[in-house]
């Protein structure tokens, strides 16, 4: 078993959109970023790459290739599932925290999870996301910034 832990934090800002695991959600403002700035899904996708020692986002979708600008986060997190595959580890579980102020986003969970499971190829029930505020604390309590947490256990495949 080998556990993996990422986080991720980006602005806000107006004139983009908001996406969180792949899902627009209805919303004034967006996340400043090189690629579409999905916090859900570069948080997760750096806990895959933690889990099976395959670096970190950046050394794969570096922002300073022009390749990788405004590129829909999902690709990366596919990427960092089939990686682990390839190195011989299953996705048992996904468990994330989104942590952003406004807007209120329970009513995101169930297509937000789904959008998860099928970028990453596993059932829903093993993604796990949940929501907080920052209770007005601190910047993303500002309304300045969003900040994204996931951790995922992988199993080594028995051969």
């Amino acid at each position: 078993m080998r556990i993996g832990q990422g986080w991720d934090v980006h602005r806000i800002i107006a004139g983009r959109p908001l996406i969180l695991g792949g899902v627009t959600i209805p919303s004034d403002f967006g996340l400043d970023g090189h690629s579409d700035a999905d916090i859900l899904s570069h948080a997760i996708t750096d806990a895959l790459l933690g889990a099976a020692a395959l670096g970190d986002i950046g050394m794969h979708f570096p922002d300073t290739d022009p390749q990788w600008k405004g590129a829909g986060s999902a690709q990366f997190l596919a990427f960092a599932a089939w990686l682990v595959r390839d190195k011989g580890y299953e996705i048992v579980n996904v468990d994330s925290t989104v942590i952003l102020q406004r807007p209120k986003l329970k009513d995101f969970r169930i297509p937000i999870r789904e959008a998860i499971a099928k970028t990453m190829s596993i059932e829903v029930e093993c993604v796990s996301v949940k929501f907080k505020t920052a209770e007005r604390v601190g910047p993303v309590g500002e309304g300045k910034s969003a900040e994204a947490q996931a951790i995922v256990m992988l199993e080594k495949r028995v051969i």
